[in-house]
């Protein structure tokens, strides 16, 4: 069976369904970041349905109502020691994905006889001139952050006081628009420095799926640097590239969580707060889009199955929406112009 940690989620591992829904789906090929998201939704539930004295083997909608009021007005953790945000509750992402998570868990309660009916009702699209049907939470799609000229300099001003394996980090998240989790479990072996070319394994992907992403210059420089520094701090050791310095984990593969804590270093020091692991992926599709790629080649590089969540990645300014706008318009009016001056004929 497919491992699972379930020291993190003890309430779903001492509940019988909750801990055969789960260990399924560990089974049955889910991402490891999946059964990690979905092992914390289900918890939050169960934890919500002991609290409300409720089996979930009979909670109704309702149940599930109050769960997700809860979601949205709870208070939320420190950012960091001190600093607390000035919302509550938690994010419309987030609640999306618990939904999602639990949604799924009642399902298997269903087919497997426990339960008749699934209490956390799915949206549906319109069709065939039918009316949409609303899901339980209405889902709010916000355009990603995109640094302008003047952030990204103060990005890369902070990053250049990083050691030499963070900035090679931060260029490779860049040119190959990466995902925490690519960059951190690329190998040695991934690498065609020839060809300045990225082979991304199926097992590290989201999607399950391989591709080849590329790196410039800048990044080829740096790893070469960062190749020889690491042989000098631990040797010629093959595996995963990015090592710890550290003295408490010398030399073992770089974990996503010591990322996402250089990022936050260098998004303070940048004075941008909103900058995270993924805007460097968002950017680099959006510059891709700026070179005029085609949607297709877009979704290939970025490694996604489907279109729509390629568009929304990609946040062309106002300034660049205007100027392709007024192109556009310049070569149609041209060719009205053109077919109006057939008027000017006599017959």
């Amino acid at each position: 069976m497919a491992p699972i940690p379930w020291g993190k989620f003890p309430t779903v591992a001492e509940h019988q369904q909750a801990h055969r829904w789960l260990q399924f789906m560990a089974n049955i090929g889910r991402a490891t970041n999946t059964i990690d998201a979905y092992g914390r939704a289900v918890e939050d539930h169960l934890l919500f349905c002991m609290a409300e004295d409720v089996d979930p083997l009979l909670a109704r909608p309702d149940t599930v109502a109050a769960w997700i009021g809860s979601m949205l007005d709870r208070p939320l953790e420190p950012v960091s020691k001190g600093v607390h945000r000035a919302e509550a509750g938690l994010a419309n992402s987030t609640i999306q994905q618990r939904l999602v998570a639990v949604r799924s868990f009642y399902e298997y309660l269903v087919e497997d006889g426990l339960r008749e009916q699934n209490p956390v009702r799915r949206g549906q699209a319109s069709r065939s001139g039918r009316r949409a049907r609303q899901g339980l939470v209405r889902r709010i799609d916000q355009a990603p952050w995109i640094p302008n000229k003047e952030a990204w300099q103060r990005i890369l001003a902070a990053s250049a006081e990083e050691p030499l394996r963070n900035r090679l980090m931060i260029t490779l998240a860049y040119d190959g628009a990466l995902r925490r989790e690519e960059l951190v479990r690329l190998d040695v072996e991934d690498f065609e420095p020839a060809h300045r070319l990225i082979h991304l394994r199926a097992e590290t992907t989201k999607s399950q799926r391989s591709r080849e992403v590329a790196f410039g210059g800048t990044s080829s420089r740096l790893f070469v640097a960062y190749l020889n520094e690491r042989r000098a701090m631990f040797g010629r050791i093959h595996g995963p590239l990015f090592r710890s310095a550290s003295n408490r984990n010398y030399g073992a593969p770089l974990g996503p969580s010591s990322w996402s804590k250089a990022v936050e270093r260098i998004a303070r020091k940048s004075e941008s707060a909103r900058l995270s692991t993924h805007t460097l992926r968002h950017l680099r599709l959006t510059d891709l889009a700026r070179a005029d790629w085609t949607i297709d080649q877009i979704a290939q590089y970025a490694g996604h199955r489907d279109l729509a969540t390629t568009m929304r990645y990609i946040h062309l300014s106002g300034r660049e929406l205007a100027a392709r706008f007024h192109r556009a318009n310049t070569t149609i009016h041209a060719d009205r112009e053109r077919l109006l001056a057939s008027l000017l004929e006599e017959r």
